[in-house]
C-alpha cells in the first residue's frame, strides 16, 4: 500500500509491521530507566515522535508504518517514564511520592533519548504535552534539533487539570478515557476515535495527574518562545479545529509570538490526530515534513 499509512485490515495474516522494539536505559537527572522505543524507516534525517499524557508509543503507529514517510525519515518514538512500558525509576523508592511530570525534567529525557540513540540533528514532533514541550526544546536545545512540530500545542495551559482526576469518589478508569474521547472531532472513524479511548483506559494510577502537574504549575513559555529562532530549529504548530483543551486559539497566541513560524488549524481533527484520523492527519503533515526535508 503505496503513500499511506496502513492500519488494521491492511495487513495480511503472518505480515509483520515496519517498526521494531527494543529497550535502552537512560540515566537522566540521577535515575536510571529503562525505556521502551520503537524504531522504523530507512530516512536520512531521524524524527522523534512524542506521545500526549498519561499514553505511550502506541499513538504513532500509523505513521511508523506509513511506506511514503518511511522513505524519507528514520521515525523514532519511546515511552516516556510511568508509561506504556517504561518503568518508574527501579533502583529508588519511587512509590513513596506522587509522581509529577517537570518542565526541565521532560526535555532533558528527551535529549538524554536522542543522545544515546545516536541521532544527529533529528526533528522532533509531540502533540499534547508533547506538543507543549517541543517548544522548551526549540528555546533550550535549538542547537541540537533540525525543526520541531508541535500538534495541540500551548505555551501556558493552566486550566488543562479538570480537577478531580484524582478526588477518592471518581473512578479514573471511567473518567479519564471518557474525558480523552471527547477531545476528538466527530468526524473522525470511530474505529480509531475508540482505538485512542483504549489507550486511555490503561494508564498507571496517578500518571494523569501528574503529566498534568506540567501543565498546570510547571510550564510556561509564554514570554521565551518570541526568542526562538526558527532558522535554526524550525517550528511547525498544527491544532485541531475541534479541540478545546488546546485550542487554535490557544496555538495561534503562540504562533504570533515566534518569527518564521509555521501555523495551521487542522478542520475535522480533535485533540489527538495521528491517531483519531491518520489518513487526513497525513495530508496536514506532508507538508510539513516536506518542508524540513527540503531545508536539510
Amino acid at each position: 500500500m503505496s503513500n499511506a499509512a496502513k492500519t488494521g485490515e491492511d495487513f495480511e495474516h503472518g505480515e509483520r509491521e515496519a517498526l521494531t522494539g527494543g529497550y535502552v536505559w537512560l540515566e537522566c537527572q540521577g535515575e536510571k530507566y529503562r525505556t521502551y522505543y520503537e524504531v522504523a524507516g530507512s530516512g536520512d534525517v531521524p524524527l522523534v515522535l512524542l506521545h500526549t499524557a498519561s499514553a505511550d508509543s502506541r499513538q504513532y503507529r500509523h505513521l511508523m508504518n506509513d511506506e511514503d514517510i518511511l522513505d524519507r525519515f528514520t521515525l523514532y518514538t519511546f515511552d516516556m517514564p510511568w508509561h506504556g512500558q517504561t518503568c518508574p525509576p527501579l533502583d529508588t523508592e519511587w512509590w513513596s511520592d506522587d509522581y509529577q511530570l517537570t518542565t526541565d525534567f521532560y526535555a532533558e529525557f528527551v535529549m538524554t533519548f536522542v543522545d544515546a540513540m545516536g541521532l544527529d540533528q533529528p526533528a522532533v514532533m509531540g502533540c499534547s504535552m508533547g506538543g507543549a514541550i517541543v517548544l522548551e526544546l526549540a528555546i533550550s536545545y535549538a542547537t541540537d534539533l533540525r525543526a520541531v512540530i508541535g500538534l495541540e500545542s500551548t505555551g501556558f495551559a493552566p486550566t488543562r487539570d479538570i480537577g478531580y482526576l484524582d478526588h477518592p469518589h471518581i473512578n479514573n478508569e471511567v473518567v479519564r478515557p471518557e474525558w480523552t474521547y471527547g477531545l476528538q472531532a466527530p468526524q473522525s472513524p470511530e474505529k480509531f476515535r475508540r482505538e485512542s479511548w483504549w489507550h486511555y483506559t490503561q494508564g498507571g494510577h496517578g500518571v494523569y495527574v501528574g503529566d498534568l502537574h506540567f501543565y498546570t504549575q510547571d510550564f510556561d513559555v509564554r514570554e521565551e518562545v518570541a526568542a526562538i529562532d526558527t532558522e535554526e530549529c524550525g517550528v511547525y504548530l498544527l491544532t485541531g479545529e475541534y479541540d478545546f483543551s488546546a485550542s487554535p486559539g490557544d496555538t495561534k497566541e503562540v504562533a504570533e509570538k515566534i518569527e518564521g513560524v509555521y501555523f495551521e488549524v487542522m478542520e475535522e481533527m480533535g485533540h489527538f490526530p495521528m491517531v483519531e484520523n491518520p489518513e487526513l492527519f497525513k495530508q496536514y503533515i506532508d507538508p510539513v515534513l516536506d518542508d524540513i526535508l527540503s531545508s536539510a
